[in-house]
């Protein structure tokens, strides 16, 4: 019998009243309310058998237990910020479990340097608990922070605040506590040598193997990541360019001294998209007040908006691309150093603009989920690589041309797209793809967009056309990172990842996953792992 048919134990009545003896009948959902969960931001592929909400670790582990007898597969939501299909059911015989309900923050150890959290906690719930006493992680969360979990982002690789100086979300765990298909618990790092989770290298770096594996060798529980005393000086500053070889050989450069804490950049498509969703007053004063409140000085902040007043907009409107930076400083002389440092590398490059931007970004590092839409109400696909420096600049013209190629259909079809890039270290550059489309929405927009704006944008009909064709450009631009050899963090079932593999490290993986989930019941379809005669 192959492994994807494997007969249950049982019927699944039987099933789900285990999950409700487990977590409680109000906590295992069914039909029409697994629709919202079933649903990502881009996709939805097979209505889930149940969606199971445990408690506790000691739930989670109940569950896989239970999942294993039954021979019932499971995926892993979090935040659900992913655009990928990774939590996203592909076959019928499926529970979700959903870890939002795993919100505990288990140990703040100042003095050792580290937090734990279980994996349902979100980035902005871990900022509230570590600002008060003065701390953050190295790396502190995506954009997304709001909703996304520390859980999620490991398991997916992401990037965003803390990324300049410390590196991707993987970057920043010490440790972590698996739950594996049979429901026991494993742990990594000098956890796993019946230590504090104090250190992740403690001979083999098992830490390693869970990062960025889409949920696919075992499901998250906990998560251990370092602490850091905040820095207290912080400026920011933008920087505009007439071309993107010139905003691309800046962010190379500057990647190479570590000089900023966060930083990212976008094109003019983006970045007057960004300026849509700021024209409502309520939006404005909020604008206002983050970037009064964050300012390293009131005169600062009163000068900042100032700025913002006269010349953002214009500024934006006529950039083709922007560079956006956040430098921090044990004082100001520190900070103000590393801003002139950022200054001189641009001198050739670029023309300084107001930093307001980034000042909006420092004040309001976790915005509303308003861009799971585009700024008029378009449906919205993200699509990624990371490419060597060497292969940036022909991957852009090749984009340009494909873009070129079909420029009829997307305009038939009111297709547009923008850019947002990011230095990944000094040898990796983030090329992140947004493509835009009237359609209808889904039940995911409703929840996660605040009603009163929902409200305020246009609505379009349901427009399969034209949303077969960006999954046709969509799956033509991943290929064609695959041929710039590319790499990608949020991998799920949209990415190719066993394909790619050479045949040891193919072996190897597959070894890996056979260990631990021997009935490839976790995540089925995520990575490639689990495809027949791959």
């Amino acid at each position: 019998m192959s492994k994807h048919k494997q007969a249950p134990v049982g019927d699944d009545s039987e099933f789900t009243d285990k999950l409700a003896d487990i977590v409680g009948a109000q906590y295992v959902l069914q039909g029409e309310a697994t629709e919202y969960f079933a649903t990502d931001v881009y996709n939805r592929l097979k209505r889930p058998l149940a969606v199971v909400q445990p408690e506790s670790v000691s739930q989670l582990q109940a569950v896989m237990a239970c999942c294993q007898h039954y021979k019932i597969a499971s995926t892993t939501r979090g935040g659900g910020a992913s655009y990928t299909d990774a939590y996203l059911p592909n076959r019928a015989d499926c529970v979700i479990l959903d870890l939002g309900r795993l919100k505990r923050i288990e140990e703040i150890n100042e003095h050792d340097g580290y937090v734990t959290v279980e994996c349902g906690v979100t980035w902005a719930e871990l900022k509230n608990k570590l600002d008060p006493l003065g701390l953050r992680t190295p790396f502190w969360g995506p954009f997304s922070g709001l909703r996304a979990t520390v859980g999620g982002s490991v398991s997916q690789n992401t990037l965003s605040h803390g990324s300049g100086a410390y590196g991707i979300s993987a970057e920043s765990v010490i440790a972590m506590d698996i739950v594996v298909a049979d429901g026991s618990l494993l742990k990594t790092g000098s956890g796993a040598a019946q230590s504090p989770p104090f250190s992740r290298f403690f001979g083999p770096d098992l830490s390693g193997l869970f990062t960025g594996d889409c949920g696919s060798l075992g499901v998250k529980a906990r998560i251990t990541l370092p602490l850091l005393r905040k820095r207290p000086a912080h400026q920011t500053i933008s920087f505009a360019f007439n071309d993107f070889a010139s905003m691309h050989q800046s962010m190379r450069q500057i990647a190479l001294e570590k000089l900023e804490d966060s930083h990212f950049a976008l094109d003019g498509a983006l970045s007057q998209g960004q300026i849509a969703r700021q024209d409502s007053p309520r939006q404005m004063l909020a604008i206002a007040l983050s970037i009064l409140k964050t300012s390293p000085s009131y005169l600062q902040g009163i000068k900042q908006l100032l700025l913002s007043a006269l010349a953002a907009k214009k500024v934006m409107s006529e950039s083709p691309y922007m560079t956006h930076y956040i430098v921090e400083g044990v004082n100001q002389l520190e900070a103000k150093s590393r801003l002139q440092r950022l200054r001189e590398i641009n001198r050739p490059f670029a023309r300084e603009v107001a930093g307001t931007v980034p000042a909006v970004v420092r004040g309001m590092p976790f915005a509303p989920f308003f861009n799971t839409l585009g700024p008029a109400g378009e449906r919205w696909v993200p699509l990624h690589g990371v490419l060597p420096h060497a292969q940036v600049l022909n991957f852009h013209q090749a984009l340009n041309a494909l873009y070129t190629q079909y420029q009829d259909d997307m305009k038939r079809f009111g297709i547009w797209h923008g850019g947002m890039f990011s230095a990944i270290g000094s040898s990796g550059f983030l090329y992140e793809i947004a493509l835009y489309w009237p359609d209808s929405i889904t039940c995911y927009h409703r929840e996660v967009i605040p009603k009163a704006y929902l409200d305020k944008l246009p609505s379009y009909p349901e427009n399969l056309e034209a949303r077969r064709f960006v999954e046709r450009l969509k799956n033509q631009i991943i290929q064609l990172f695959s041929d710039f050899t590319a790499v990608n963090f949020q991998l799920g079932k949209a990415y190719p990842y066993a394909q790619r593999l050479q045949p040891q490290a193919l072996r190897l993986t597959r070894a890996i996953k056979a260990c631990l989930d021997p009935d490839h019941l976790i995540a089925p379809g995520n990575l490639g792992l689990d495809s027949d005669g791959v």
